[in-house]
C-alpha cells in the first residue's frame, strides 16, 4: 500500500519543521547553576556547553570532590532545563500536524 501525494507532503512539511526547531534549540541557551551561584553553567539546547564559570571561593585544593559535585548539580540543572526546552518544542510541532502527545 503506497502513500498518497498529500500523506507525502506532510511527511516533508514535518521533516522540515522539525529540521527548523532542531536548528532553533541548538540557538537556544540555558544556565544550571549550583552553591549559589558559584558555579554556572551555560548549555545551548544543541547540548553544547557554552560557558563554565566557577567562583574562586568554591576552588579549595583541599575539597576538590566539593568542586565536582557544585559542577555536577549546575550541570544537571542546566540539562534539565535543555530536556524540558526540547519536549515543549515537540509538543509544539506534534499539535501543528494534529498530533496529540501524553503529558
Amino acid at each position: 500500500m503506497g502513500m498518497n501525494r498529500d500523506m507525502m507532503a506532510r511527511l516533508q512539511q514535518m521533516q522540515e519543521r522539525a529540521l527548523k526547531v532542531q536548528q532553533e534549540l541548538s540557538e537556544k541557551t540555558v544556565e544550571g547553576s549550583a552553591g549559589g551561584g558559584a558555579v554556572a553553567i551555560s548549555v545551548t539546547g544543541g547540548l553544547q556547553v557554552q560557558s563554565l564559570k566557577i567562583a574562586p571561593e568554591v576552588v579549595d585544593p583541599n575539597d576538590v570532590e566539593m568542586l565536582e559535585d557544585l559542577v555536577t548539580a549546575a550541570l544537571n540543572e542546566a540539562l534539565g532545563k535543555v530536556q524540558t526546552m526540547q519536549m515543549q518544542q515537540l509538543v509544539g510541532l506534534a499539535g501543528q500536524f494534529g498530533i496529540n502527545l501524553p503529558g
